[in-house]
């Protein structure tokens, strides 16, 4: 049974939005919550050998610092990660969240997502990493894999996180986005919020009764729902609907309609979030 909000926890400006977006989630689905930090493997490993460069070779000394410094980094990157676990579960229990767990690990981070995939009920992280420099900065660059790799809801965050009020649902008729309806209706993540149901493309009878069959699940589930039809590009439509009517939160299937898939995980991802500026759900 899949019962856990994953977070997943860096050193990034978008950690405190993890943490607060994630005690939402965990409070609002009465779901336990778990923090896990994964530090790359390939940062830990010693990279000093040396042995092969001209005039290192005999330089046993030399080689065995650059060995020591190899392991204090190594040791370093896992304290900090701690800390930033330990903030992180701090913060949620002054959220109100009762016994947030912690889970360090060193490894790849989709692996190590894939290997709790089975207990988790949705993942949580930031869009961006740290600078490229940085040991975490794979949580930013990874973020299109996961979204490929895992087969639960994923809610990536954008900016500070607030409670959302109103929320939008990108619905384009597709077997994923009927799914990810009835997946709404029978969760209690957004019960007493508003909504929106937009359809972006031709007004037409058959768009206008899948928006009515979306509205009555919804609506019949205890959330507020609104459809709305509109023509143009998505990448614009959605961006512009949400600045409108000040919606809080995006919410899309990862394979719905082919346009929107390639905003998701296409080379478009980050120009497409950047201009929502808030959080989005991404449904599997």
């Amino acid at each position: 049974m899949t019962t856990n909000v994953m977070a997943c926890i860096d050193g990034s400006s978008h950690a405190s939005a993890v943490c607060d977006c994630a005690s939402w989630a965990s409070l609002r689905l009465d779901a336990p919550l778990t923090f896990i930090h994964v530090q790359d493997k390939h940062v830990a490993e010693v990279k000093s050998d040396l042995s092969g460069s001209i005039g290192l070779g005999s330089q046993e000394h030399l080689l065995a610092e650059l060995a020591e410094l190899d392991a204090q980094r190594s040791k370093l990157a896992t304290e900090q990660g701690s800390l930033m676990l330990d903030a992180a579960r701090t913060r949620a229990i002054l959220a109100g969240v009762a016994a947030p767990a912690t889970l360090q690990r060193h490894g790849e981070l989709i692996e190590t997502l894939l290997e709790f995939e089975a207990d988790t009920r949705l993942l949580v992280l930031g869009r961006h990493g740290e600078t490229s420099s940085s040991p975490y900065a794979h949580l930013g660059s990874h973020v299109e894999q996961v979204i490929r790799a895992l087969h639960r809801p994923i809610l990536v965050t954008q900016g500070d996180f607030k409670a959302p009020k109103k929320v939008m649902l990108a619905f384009d008729g597709s077997a994923t986005t009927r799914k990810g309806v009835e997946m709404l209706a029978q969760s209690p993540l957004f019960r007493g919020l508003e909504l929106h149901i937009v359809l972006v493309g031709a007004d037409t009878d058959d768009h206008r009764e899948q928006l009515k069959w979306a509205a009555e699940v919804l609506n019949q589930s205890g959330i507020d729902a609104h459809t709305h039809i509109a023509a143009g590009d998505v990448d614009k439509v959605l961006p512009a609907y949400q600045q409108e009517h000040g919606i809080d939160m995006m919410v899309m299937g990862a394979y719905g309609h082919s346009r929107i898939r390639q905003l998701l995980v296409g080379s478009t991802t980050t120009a497409m979030i950047s201009t929502a500026r808030v959080p989005l759900l991404i449904l599997r």
